[in-house]
């Protein structure tokens, strides 16, 4: 627990149904920053309210949570208690059709955004569609401004090429927020040996996601075998490369599930990686049901032998070096 209370704790996807109990246990978990999903398939108007329920939670648990517009407003939240917010897009829905809305949302707080979610999009080809056509035009014009206004690119639900024409595309590191590698577990979301390493060659970052379907073994999945997946990744693209994308979700009902899947385009249900079988929520593993959980997250590190620097490269300091980085970056087209 003293490795851990060092530590900045930055998690690179949640998705939860935010209340002040869940927030508590942030604390309790010695969770520095969560880069939290606002939208899934919302439009410009519907995200502007996500973001306006965001401000009321800020007011009202003023003592737990705080916005982030830097990182070093997260470094300051860990130093009074708190945890600091960061605003995410698993989708590019907000931007709608419009470039301008790139930099109005990253004005708005949003440090990060999906370029497809599952599905073909306007920008990319989503990892369910059973051709890839890669980044579309829109897309290349929408890389060039993310770039400019320092929002990072996030490509977790995209398929192979789209990934890699991003990858290849982009003149700042991209992110896989929440994935894991397809050699740990054969996931249509889960990244190949060769996405994997044009990511870490051009300075990318890997959130491992503790969520069961893209686990081995799923909800039995073992600290160990979680660990050995970490360690193998890091032989392949460098220490420098990984992180925790955990893609919480704690506390949401079905019909939240249902909206994440479905959203508008679909009258029927979609059971995401082609199953009924994985119709519902799955069982957490044992060891990571909460953010209450993310202290046994560096035990098992440090278990499987990481040293203390590199324990803090995985729980927080690589997002920390990609998030300034693209701040950074920002800050460079303003002067």
């Amino acid at each position: 627990m003293k490795l851990h209370d060092s530590l900045v704790v930055i998690d690179g996807t949640q998705y939860s149904n935010w209340d002040r109990g869940i927030f508590e246990q942030m604390r309790d978990g010695g969770v520095a920053a969560v880069n939290a999903t606002i939208v899934y398939w919302e439009n410009a108007r519907e995200t502007l309210t996500r973001i306006a329920e965001w401000n009321a939670r800020f007011e009202r648990h003023a003592d737990l949570v705080v916005p982030a517009r830097t990182m070093d407003d997260v470094l300051t939240a860990k130093q009074a208690g708190k945890v600091a917010i960061l605003f995410g897009l698993q989708n590019c829905s907000p931007i709608e059709d419009d470039i301008g809305l790139v930099e109005v949302f990253r004005d708005l707080g949003v440090r990060t955004m999906q370029l497809t979610y599952n599905n073909q999009s306007l920008l990319a080809t989503g990892c369910y569609e059973s051709a890839d056509g890669g980044v579309t035009r829109f897309g290349r014009a929408v890389i060039e401004e993310m770039n400019r206004v320092g929002m990072v690119i996030d490509m977790s639900h995209s398929a192979e090429r789209s990934t890699l024409e991003a990858i290849a595309l982009s003149s700042r590191p991209i992110v896989i927020s929440h994935a894991n590698p397809s050699f740990f577990h054969e996931a249509k979301r889960n990244k190949s040996d060769a996405v994997l390493r044009a990511l870490g060659e051009r300075g990318g970052l890997v959130g491992f996601s503790l969520y069961p379907f893209h686990l081995k073994n799923g909800s039995r999945c073992t600290p160990g075998e979680f660990t050995d997946m970490v360690a193998r990744t890091v032989d392949l693209i460098g220490i420098d490369h990984v992180g925790i994308g955990s893609d919480l979700c704690q506390g949401q009902p079905y019909r939240v599930l249902e909206w994440m899947r479905n959203g508008r385009w679909s009258k029927q249900t979609d059971y995401g990686e082609g199953s009924a079988d994985n119709a519902a929520w799955p069982e957490p593993v044992s060891w990571f049901g909460s953010n209450a959980d993310f202290p046994n997250l560096t035990a098992a590190l440090v278990h499987a032998g990481f040293t203390d620097a590199e324990v803090a490269q995985i729980m927080g300091g690589n997002w920390m070096r990609v998030l300034r980085d693209a701040e950074q970056r920002r800050q460079g087209t303003r002067d």
